[in-house]
């Protein structure tokens, strides 16, 4: 493999490493998961993208597999951000903010870029990317986009997916292709094209025309999803295509994105917060369906638990001091609105009206650093993300399911039972606008028996939100540990349409394998890690 690792750096302008060190540390990411990559390339433009795409192509064709994994700040809890062959990092060198057009609200970045370094440069010209996670002073933009990433304020604007114009995406075999919304002209030009691009365009718009009956029928009937491909997205009723929503949420198992351009919304510094206090799941059923119809509603809904605050309290009792008293409600809601002043005023009144009828107690509040120390509550999940108690740790296996907000009560019910049967306990967070709930085990993954604990919570919590019409990837991407449940999610004839993709676009396998599609929970099993940790977030307060 040295050779390998020479004949790049030869080639490319970026370092390529086979420190057993630097192995070492991209051997893990934020997941469960373990695997040693053969070397790590750090690209300094598209070029070296290109030529090390090509390189492995041409390996491929004489039958080598060396595979190609694109990784941003290593921050993925499915296990996408892992691979045997070449690890790609763009954090490097490929990290810059290429340009800002504020007539049009569109940004031009590098994947490597972390998504707080563009948040920051956006909001200091009034605007700002709405679907950013939890994590994003942290994370990459690259990151983002491979898992179709969102948050808080997704409830109100949407995923990543809704965001992406457009993308430079270097292909399996080293060509680079510009995506966008291509009318019926600009596509038949592509369907002639005698390169790569023009077979992938040629196979696609055979498989979409084929099954365009079953593709109607796939997604389901969730707020954001990003389990599997993006088939639905590509080609509209008017004949149009594009191929940038099948590339959000794919994990780099179809291209390496070399440039996003996204798009943004105005931003608004002074919204107002109200925090509400339930006794019951039922009432907090209602309460989120009826600001879900309120005409300019939320921009946010969030949640946390008493199972989370009483955790918080006993990890770290000054944390909640004199922010909220004991007892704590059995779920408090987090309801923001950002709508310009006038709108705002009229849309508080009508929000209050209908926490009113179901909250045990309703506080708005309006000044800046008292919604900050509201916020605080919610943000203490960063404590039980981080949480152990000598061995036992707080896992990211079960934390990214997502189901139809009518059904958000019973999805809440199940996971309680599962923790029940399964004597844990438990803390829930998330999203609760849009019915995608965070949790995490405490497990001891040295341990056989707490092994053995996981695999099972993890088919009794998939098959859960299955059967109650959910994804099993909301946020945070399928990868290695979700991919195992895409075939039950979907259906063998639709997931039989994932592996047609993943052949269109990489028929020797070299991007990403592993992941998406073709993974079984054996090979996940051989992955997991003997102990673990995610100290290399440790200079941050991680967050999910």
């Amino acid at each position: 493999m040295s050779k390998v690792a020479h004949y790049l750096q030869e080639h490319l302008l970026g370092e390529v490493t086979v420190s057993p060190d630097a192995r070492r540390y991209f051997a893990t990411d934020t997941s469960v998961l373990a695997q040693v990559p053969a070397m790590i390339v750090y690209p300094q433009n598209e070029a070296d993208v290109r030529k090390t795409a090509r390189f492995a192509w041409q390996l491929a064709e004489r039958g080598r597999i060396i595979p190609i994994t694109a990784r941003g700040a290593g921050t993925d809890q499915s296990g996408a951000a892992l691979g045997a062959g070449i690890i790609m990092s763009f954090p490097a060198h490929m990290n810059r903010i290429l340009e800002l057009d504020e007539k049009d609200g569109m940004v031009a970045v590098e994947p490597g870029a972390t998504y707080g370094k563009v948040q920051q440069s956006l909001k200091t010209h009034g605007a700002f990317l709405p679907p950013f996670p939890a994590s994003l002073e942290y994370s990459t933009i690259g990151g983002a986009i491979a898992n179709n990433a969102s948050g808080e304020k997704t409830f109100k604007y949407g995923s990543t997916r809704d965001y992406v114009r457009g993308l430079r995406v270097v292909l399996a075999n080293g060509e680079v292709i510009e995506t966008g919304r291509l009318n019926k002209r600009d596509l038949s030009k592509k369907l002639g094209l005698t390169s790569f691009e023009g077979e992938i365009y040629r196979a696609l718009d055979a498989l979409l025309e084929e099954d365009q009956k079953l593709i109607e029928k796939m997604d389901p009937d969730v707020t954001k999803n990003s389990a599997g491909y993006c088939l639905s997205g590509i080609k509209q009723r008017d004949g149009s295509f594009d191929l940038t929503p099948l590339f959000v949420g794919s994990q780099g198992t179809l291209g390496i994105v070399t440039e996003a351009i996204l798009g943004t919304e105005q931003f608004n510094p002074n919204p107002a917060l109200f925090v509400a206090h339930f006794d019951s799941i039922e009432q907090v059923q209602t309460a989120i369906l009826e600001l879900r119809n309120m005409d300019d509603g939320p921009s946010a809904v969030e949640m946390v638990d008493d199972h989370l605050l009483t955790l918080v309290n006993k990890i770290n009792p000054n944390q909640l001091a004199e922010v909220i008293e004991r007892p704590y409600p059995k779920i408090m809601l987090f309801v923001e609105f950002d709508n310009p002043e006038r709108a705002q005023k009229k849309a508080l009144k009508k929000a209050n009206k209908i926490l009113e009828k179901y909250a045990t107690k309703v506080m708005l509040e309006t000044d800046s650093i008292a919604q900050e120390r509201l916020w605080a509550i919610r943000h203490s999940s960063a404590m039980v993300v981080g949480y152990a108690e000598g061995r036992i740790k707080s896992l990211p296996i079960i934390e990214d399911g997502i189901v139809p907000p009518e059904r958000f009560g019973e999805y809440l019910e199940g996971i309680y039972k599962l923790f029940t049967r399964n004597h844990m306990q438990v803390a829930l967070w998330g999203h609760a606008g849009d019915a995608n709930v965070h949790m995490q085990p405490f497990l001891d993954i040295s341990q056989v028996g707490d092994r053995q604990t996981a695999f099972r919570m993890m088919e009794d919590y998939y098959d859960l939100v299955i059967s109650l019409g959910g994804s099993v990837s909301a946020e945070h991407g399928d990868g290695r540990l979700r991919a195992p449940y895409l075939r039950k999610m979907y259906g063998d004839e639709a997931y039989g349409l994932f592996q047609k993709v993943k052949q269109i676009f990489d028929p020797y396998s070299i991007l990403n394998p592993g992941v998406k599609v073709d993974v079984d929970l054996d090979s996940v099993r051989r992955m997991m890690r003997g102990s673990y940790t995610i100290e290399d977030l440790s200079n941050h307060l991680p967050r999910y």
